[in-house]
């Protein structure tokens, strides 16, 4: 499968309604601690809006509630694919992105066969505390060359002037929250990353 070079990661149904709308392709809802019933609401407020836009929906973590809404594409950190039964996700006919953040966690996602994987982070960010140092754009040329042919997600600590590193050592998409989210301009900053991707779209 190919990957819109592009990935935005947004906590809200409000943020997507606000940016899909600018020209964004692929977007992951990621959403913590909210009860099941907001949980579904947002889901559902985000897959309309996606499919309204041609927009690819990623849902984060909550792949049980994905296949009742019939969402297309859930993505999973480690803790969560320990959990999750990945031949139900299957059998709903659902895409499957996973989190990497070292070798180990490397083997398990392969194991699992999934759609992408997504390494990070790749340079420091503010997103949340990790335990993994940030891993540097010359990890992300290793991992593409064990994952081949697997798109390959790069996440951490993302800029527009990182764009070049990140694709020429291999990743198919760069994923971003922060530089938009907290940006004074969240719409102008995401049609930037729109441009700025343009030539490896």
């Amino acid at each position: 499968m190919k990957l819109d070079p592009f990935y935005l990661i947004v906590d809200s149904a409000d943020w997507i309604d606000r940016l899909v709308p600018v020209g964004v392709k692929l977007v992951q809802l990621r959403m913590k601690n909210l009860p099941e019933h907001r949980l579904r609401d947002e889901i559902l407020r985000a897959k309309a809006t996606c499919a309204a836009q041609g927009c690819q929906l990623v849902v984060n973590d909550y792949w049980q509630i994905a296949i009742e809404e019939g969402c297309d594409f859930v993505h999973l950190g480690q803790e969560d694919l320990a959990d999750a039964d990945v031949a139900a996700i299957r059998a709903a006919g659902m895409k499957l992105g996973l989190s990497t953040h070292d070798d180990a966690e490397l083997d398990t996602a392969l194991a699992a066969e999934p759609d992408y994987i997504a390494l990070g982070p790749v340079w420091p960010t503010i997103l949340k505390k990790m335990k993994w140092a940030p891993q540097g754009a010359e990890k992300l040329r290793e991992w593409k060359t064990r994952i081949a042919p697997i798109p390959l997600v790069a996440i951490g600590g993302l800029n527009p002037d990182r764009l070049p590193a990140v694709f020429e050592n291999g990743a198919d998409s760069a994923a971003v929250v922060t530089d938009i989210t907290l940006n004074a301009d969240p719409e102008g900053r995401a049609r930037a990353w729109i441009e700025h991707t343009a030539r490896w779209r």
